[in-house]
């Protein structure tokens, strides 16, 4: 279904008939213009190409007539022969004063303008606006406004002059009412409607746009559908036909997908072979990770192949070329592979050209190619450029293609690229039960000044906190493939949630760099300026006290200065299986380059994250641990220890750990160390999904403890390892104004003196 469209424009006519029946082969004296006021008699005669002291013809007169039509300067266009005298007779288009769109309330004026060909102080022209009113005809398609009427008007003025109003009646939303697929029998319709961009309409129908029919996501959804099913085993599958139905009491849309899985296929036998005469295929053994028993996934062999390709390089070897070789077992629904070494063209890379950046300098593209002009030439890389380019969200559009060269043997690379806005201005309030309500605002550009740095700014604030930071990267410093990012901060803490205040202001420069493809490595130095104050003491003139600890730790501002540096690897950006991913983290720092603190403080977590196939059950599991050792003789300090934070929900955010319960006000004192594992499953609940309400259980335990100083106020304090647990349920729900989540527990490890917090509810929310 299309959008309708009803213009309203002037037609051209033909050529008098009396003119052309006049007597031929005459030759002309004198050739005069009328009717012209802006354009010149030259230009008329240079339009018409006919010349005097030359025969005359009707053919002439013709072409003459179509020359001068095809201007676009002209509405009309009359010829008179009197006698050795033609007279060419024009009527100009008018200009255009002004342009305005009317009735246009759903799209504004900012979004269509740009889209229109006729602009101001320019020539009139019926088929411009008519191709004008098409494209804004078309904006409100994309829309899911189907419906759409989009008429043009011209409204005379004087002095030759037309305001042009593109009169727009719109219409309702045409909405995705229902999704549906024939065929599928390893995935159920849920799971496959994850997958695609389109979504069925749901209760807040009127704030989501992806509900909306648009005829071009039908084909995308094609891809992205395909996509899931070959990466998880499924070689034969396709999508054999889309059918919509469109129903006018609804005003929806009906989708419905066919599909046909085939079998599911794993890896059988997998090899390596060279027919390349001077590499031995044994030279190559171990870099492929693909192993026998895996599903198929063409990412797999992708990846492989961009290992063996790599490695080649490396070794000094040009043009060669991978070709993976599948043969296939039906009877054991295996696929043999064999990753052969060959030898490409030798073609190199004349050069890459660069169109449509006008704001991002070509420097920020080129250095996402590997490849520079005289490098031989790899269909991979450029690929894997693309990605690169794309990836940087700089651009609505960009295509990469190679072209032929000056010479057999040579490439040009064309990069075309249209940019996008790649600022942003955000405001965001949050709440949960332990802390409170909170607010956020925030200003980025992830491309400053075209450069392709970036440049953030953002402050925070809730019931007993705020933070504020200012940072700027350099994703290539000094031409490199290191980032650079200097960091101001500032973060404090009030008493609301605990019996002391902190306060910490600093900066922190940062270099960063990949080591693999999954892997990268941080290094960083801190110096910051950290104050411990208002420590509760009790209250004067009464037997109430504070923690002596703390109040011994109470120094005023401190300053650390400290060198660190953090490991991770993350297979969940680019992984292989894209339902499973882990991320490993390790960090170290270290304080006493200078300044009041000595200590040395190490991190560790391990994510896992799979989605199990065939279902829409999500599994999360996530191990952390940390230590910090105070070094020369000098015991740790309450902010450079570990909280017990939100590591075990279910507690407050002091609720556990070494607590010096002598004192009146039972201070927490965190931990030297501490553990946490948190696992959790959601899953949905039978409800529509349209509705976005999803369930949950978790599983959380963990411990903080250890002290340097376990003298309390009247004695020791108890510093020992005491492990917590807790069970849970939670209730996701997903709104266009924020994530929704409550969450309901109980403890089923815990001390006596633990805090809890049996429910907690909380909601996050952008603008």
């Amino acid at each position: 279904m299309t959008a309708w469209l009803a213009v309203s424009a002037p037609l051209a006519t033909m050529p008098v008939g009396a003119v052309l029946a006049q007597e031929a082969g005459r030759s002309l004296s004198r050739i005069e213009v009328e009717g012209n006021l802006r354009v010149d008699d030259s230009s008329v005669l240079t339009y018409a190409g006919i010349g005097t002291g030359t025969p005359l013809t009707t053919g002439q007169i013709n072409a003459a007539y179509q020359r001068i039509m095809g201007s676009g300067l002209f509405e009309t266009v009359d010829f008179d022969l009197s006698g050795t005298v033609l007279t060419i007779t024009v009527k100009e288009f008018p200009t255009v004063n002004q342009i305005s769109i009317e009735g246009n309330r759903r799209i504004d004026d900012d979004v269509l303008m740009p889209l229109l060909t006729t602009k101001s102080r320019r020539v009139y022209s019926p088929s411009d606006a008519e191709n004008d009113a098409r494209t804004i005809a078309e904006a409100y398609r994309q829309a899911g406004r189907l419906g759409a009427i989009v008429t043009p008007r011209i409204i005379p003025r004087s002095q030759n002059r037309v305001d042009l109003v593109f009169e727009v009646t719109e219409s309702a939303v045409v909405e995705v009412e229902r999704i549906a697929f024939v065929g599928n029998k390893s995935f159920t319709d849920r799971r496959l409607r994850n997958v695609l961009g389109t979504k069925q309409a749901g209760l807040f129908r009127a704030l989501v746009a992806r509900d909306s029919y648009v005829e071009d996501r039908i084909a995308y959804d094609r891809q992205v559908l395909t996509d899931f099913y070959r990466a998880r085993g499924f070689v034969d599958f396709e999508v054999t036909s889309v059918s919509t139905e469109f129903s006018r009491e609804r005003n929806a849309f009906f989708i419905t997908f066919n599909v046909r899985e085939g079998q599911q296929y794993r890896f059988g036998k997998v090899g390596l072979a060279s027919e390349v005469p001077e590499i031995e295929a044994a030279a190559f053994d171990g870099i492929v990770r693909t192993k026998p028993g895996q599903l198929y996934s063409p990412v797999r062999i992708d990846d492989g192949i961009a290992r063996l390709e790599r490695k080649a390089i490396m070794d000094g070897y040009d043009f060669i070329r991978v070709d993976p070789r599948i043969q296939r077992n039906p009877e054991t629904q295996t696929l043999d592979l064999t990753y052969t070494l060959t030898r490409g063209p030798r073609i190199f890379v004349e050069r890459i050209d660069i169109e449509g950046n006008s704001s991002t300098r070509d420097e920020v593209i080129r250095r996402q190619f590997d490849t520079v002009e005289g490098d031989p030439f790899n269909p991979r890389e450029i690929r894997n450029a693309a990605s690169r380019i794309r990836a940087l969200n700089f651009f609505s559009k960009a295509d990469v293609q190679p072209r032929d060269g000056t010479a057999p043997d040579r490439v040009i690379i064309d990069v075309n690229v249209d940019e996008q806005p790649t600022g942003q201005i955000g405001f965001g309030i949050n709440y949960s039960v332990g802390d409170g309500f909170g607010g956020t605002f925030n200003l980025s550009e992830r491309n400053f000044l075209g450069r392709g740095q970036q440049l953030s700014f953002s402050v925070s604030g809730g019931v007993d906190n705020a933070a504020g930071s200012l940072r700027f990267t350099e994703p290539a410093l000094l031409g490199r493939d290191v980032s650079g990012t200097m960091e101001a901060f500032y973060t404090s803490t009030d008493q609301w949630s605990s019996d002391y205040s902190t306060r910490e202001i600093g900066i922190q420069p940062s270099l960063g760099f990949n080591l693999s493809d999954y892997s990268r490595l941080s290094v960083r130095y801190r110096l910051a300026q950290e104050d411990l104050y208002d420590v509760d003491t009790g209250t004067e003139g009464t037997s109430d006290n504070g923690s002596s600890i703390i109040l011994q730790e109470e120094e005023g501002d401190r300053l650390t200065s400290s060198i660190g540096y953090t490991y991770t690897f993350d297979t969940r950006r680019v992984g292989i299986n894209p339902d499973a991913g882990i991320r490993f983290q390790f960090s170290q720092d270290l304080a006493g380059l200078g300044g009041d603190s000595d200590y040395i403080r190490t991190t560790a977590s391990l994510l896992g994250e799979t989605k199990l196939m065939g279902t829409d059950l999500n599994l999360r599991a996530e191990l952390q641990g940390g230590a910090i050792a105070a070094l020369n003789g000098q015991d740790t300090r309450i902010i450079d220890r570990f909280g017990a934070g939100r590591r075990v929900r279910g507690f407050d955010r002091n609720g556990f750990g070494p607590r010096d319960l002598t004192a009146t006000n039972e201070d927490a004192l965190g931990g030297n160390y501490y553990t946490a594992l948190r696992t959790e499953m959601d899953f949905p609940l039978g409800l529509p999904e349209e509705y976005g309400v999803r369930g949950g259980v978790f599983f959380d335990t963990g411990s903080v403890w250890g002290l340097d100083n376990t003298q309390g106020t009247e004695g020791e304090v108890d510093d020992s390892f005491h492990l917590r647990a807790v069970l849970g349920a939670s209730l996701f729900w997903t709104t266009p104004l924020g994530p929704l989540r409550f969450d309901f527990t109980r403890a089923v490890m815990k001390e006596d003196y633990d805090e809890e917090q049996n429910f907690d509810f909380s909601i996050s929310t952008k603008f």
